[in-house]
């Protein structure tokens, strides 16, 4: 695995790389999203073939159930991995865990979660946001401070809007905003919609990036498909 790695020097800083310093690109970057974590050794390998197979702008680590000894330790296994590609380590929550575990930042569902963890992320770490029902939501999202929003992925029992509705709003959002957007594709097919309709990121699920032929098909939508 180790001799997979591209080392961190290669790229600019991941962190920085994620925020809304950076201008938009012509092409959206991947974003990968993670199961929740048991053993991170069950997608090491997976997640290594990925992030050394293309540019990866950030990889958002799910953490199954645990003690917090635990869930330290799982983040660290993953995260040199993962930071010397040059992506971004986020947590999905667990935003007290930033610093001792020395990743870059969190995703936060909702701007009520959101609100309670800026103070201790910036300006240091990066806070992201998603589970933005509204429009509202999402406005609010970006006054609060968030260093992205994201729009289309699952709730807690797995149910998502259709994608036309994430169409509608990534393109709302992108015609407006100068907060970066991550869209969320549940399957291959969704990526180049999400890609021409201004997002900034496509996040993809484990289904995608650990399939190797799907993850080909989604870098090489990517690759040609011009954003809107």
């Amino acid at each position: 695995m180790t001799e997979r790695r591209r080392h961190s020097a290669e790229k600019p800083s991941h962190a920085v790389r994620m925020g809304t310093a950076i201008p938009r690109r012509e092409a959206p970057r991947l974003y990968l999203v993670t199961p929740p974590l048991g053993a991170p050794s069950a997608i090491a390998d997976d997640l290594a073939d990925a992030l050394n197979a293309t540019d990866i702008a950030a990889v958002l680590l799910r953490l199954g159930e645990g003690d917090e000894p635990a869930l330290l330790d799982r983040i660290k296994a993953l995260r040199i991995l993962i930071q010397s590609n040059g992506a971004a380590l986020l947590l999905d929550g667990h935003a007290a865990l930033i610093g001792r575990a020395e990743a870059d930042g969190a995703h936060l569902s909702g701007t009520d979660a959101l609100r309670a963890a800026t103070a201790s992320l910036k300006p240091k770490y990066i806070a992201g946001c998603g589970g933005l029902a509204e429009r509202h939501d999402a406005m609010l999202a970006g006054e609060s401070g968030a260093d992205y929003v994201m729009f289309g992925e699952p709730d807690a029992t797995g149910h998502r809007p259709a994608l036309d509705a994430v169409i509608e709003r990534v393109a709302w959002w992108a015609e407006i905003f100068q907060i970066p957007c991550v869209a969320y594709a549940a399957g291959v097919e969704e990526v180049v919609a999400l890609a021409r309709a201004g997002a900034d990121f496509v996040a993809i699920g484990e289904a995608i990036w650990r399939d190797r032929r799907s993850f080909a098909a989604a870098i090489e939508h990517l690759a040609v498909e011009p954003v809107r």
